[in-house]
This record gives structure tokens, sequence and C-alpha cells, in this order.
């Protein structure tokens, strides 16, 4: 089912970002609006962390008259009233969390964006209700009493996706989602993602794995070097000549079903 595509979300205007004395993104234009499936590709280094890191107010953009951020329609913003608005899956996040921390209170620490469960906070019948009901339709449901480090990395994730979700967020944020994953692990994970996207979550996916390019996502932003290549609908950008221009290396994309990968120029099968 395609969702109806509403107001920006998303919007970025020649905006400039330096993470200590190196720029890491330069002049950025990029738009994303309600329903809408994008993903963000780029080569490590491209500045793809940055533009999550900016969006979630991690970081800020250098102040100038021609740069613009809005986010939900807003320049300004509570950092936490913002993240309310956001869930967040990444490999960055899943190493933070402490070795003892169980099933449960991984997903119930997204109620608070933290990582973990502290004495001071509270969390109501409804709210725990919640959490157990995404680890059971996430298939870790049996997992509530499990400390984090005994599960398998595709279960830790699954636990993270919970997390992202259980305030029922407008944004979901996908960072280098399946990093560490089997390839069976991978593709169970990105099939949970999709069922997320058919009920109308607007979903972010930032990569540089064309495989977790799902069939949902209609439009791409390529970055290099901290710098915009180029962005538009996902058929036009995923080809041979942007994606080789992209990562530097003569590449040839395959398709089958709606999904993409990319093998070396003379290579594809």
């Amino acid at each position: 089912m395609r969702i109806a595509v509403g107001k920006p979300i998303v919007e970025l205007h020649r905006v400039t970002v330096y993470r200590e004395k190196t720029k890491a993104l330069e002049d950025i234009t990029v738009t994303v609006r309600a329903g809408e499936h994008v993903a963000v590709l780029g080569p490590n280094g491209a500045g793809k962390s940055t533009l999550l890191k900016l969006i979630t107010r991690e970081l800020y953009p250098v102040a100038r008259p021609e740069s613009t951020v809005r986010l939900f329609g807003r320049k300004r913003w509570d950092v936490w009233a913002l993240r309310r608005r956001l869930g967040i899956v990444s490999h960055e996040v899943q190493r933070q969390y402490r070795d003892h921390v169980v099933g449960l209170d991984v997903v119930l620490s997204g109620f608070y964006w933290s990582t973990g469960t502290w004495p001071h906070q509270a969390f109501t019948p409804a709210q725990q209700e919640r959490a157990r009901q995404l680890m059971a339709r996430f298939g870790v449901g049996a997992l509530s009493t499990v400390p984090f480090s005994h599960m398998s990395a595709g279960e830790q994730r699954r636990c993270l996706l919970a997390r992202a979700l259980v305030h029922n967020p407008d944004v979901l944020i996908l960072d280098e989602p399946t990093n560490g994953l089997d390839v069976a692990a991978r593709f169970a994970f990105l099939e949970l993602v999709r069922g997320v996207m058919a009920e109308g979550k607007t979903v972010l996916l930032v990569t540089h794995r064309l495989e977790e390019v799902m069939p949902e996502i209609e439009r791409v932003v390529l970055l290099k070097g901290g710098r915009l290549l180029a962005e538009g609908p996902k058929d036009h950008l995923l080809t041979d000549r942007w994606l080789s221009r992209l990562y530097g290396v003569p590449l040839a994309v395959v398709q089958a079903n709606g999904h993409y990968r990319v093998v070396p120029a003379g290579g594809a099968r």
C-alpha cells in the first residue's frame, strides 16, 4: 500500500557542519516529507552520520543567513520534545548498552532515549504493555529477562527496533541497521522494517549497503565527501553510472524483485 506523502518533516537548506576542525557537511539541501521513505547512501566518511546527528540535534550547523534547518516545520526545538518524535536503530546505540541490561529494559529505555532504565524513571502499566507487545511482534517476546549480552546480534537488533518504536515516533531512523548480521538475520530484520513502512511510518535509512534499500524506498540521497552528489527517484540514481561515481570504482547494479546489489563492473550475473 502506498502512503500519501505529507508536509516536510526534515528541511535542510544550504547547511554546513563542522566536527571539530573538519568540515563534515558542506552546503547540503535535503527535504524529507511525512510518509516518505528515503535512503541516504554514501561511502564511509561521506557525512551520513553527521546528517543524522544534525536531525537529532546532537550537532548544529554553521550559523549563516542562507542556512536553514527545520524539523517538523520548526526551527527551534526543546531537544527532548524533538526526540520523542524520532526513533533510531543503529549499531552505535547497540554498543552503548551494558551487558547486564535485560530485553524489556532495553525496549522501555526508548521512552527516555536512554541506554537502559534507571531508578528515577517511572513506567506506567500501559508503557510496559506496549513494550511487551512490540517485543512479541518482533519475535523477541521470550527475551524480556535475558541480558543483552546473551542475545544474538539479530535478537539485539530486534530489541532495538522495538525500543525505537515504543513511544510511537513520527519518524524511524535506521543507521546502518544490519551491520554485523548474517544473511538470514539481515533479511528477517528488513522484513520487519517493511511491515513498519506499510503502516505509514516515515523511514529514513542511512547506509553504505545497497542491499538495505528496500522496495518501499522511492527516493535516495547520494552523499560523497560531505557534499550532495545527487538526490532523486531511486530508479534514476541506483544505476551503474551514479554508483560508480559515488564509490569511486567501476560498478554494475543488479536488480531483482525490487532489491538491488552491486558487483564489480563486468562481473554482473
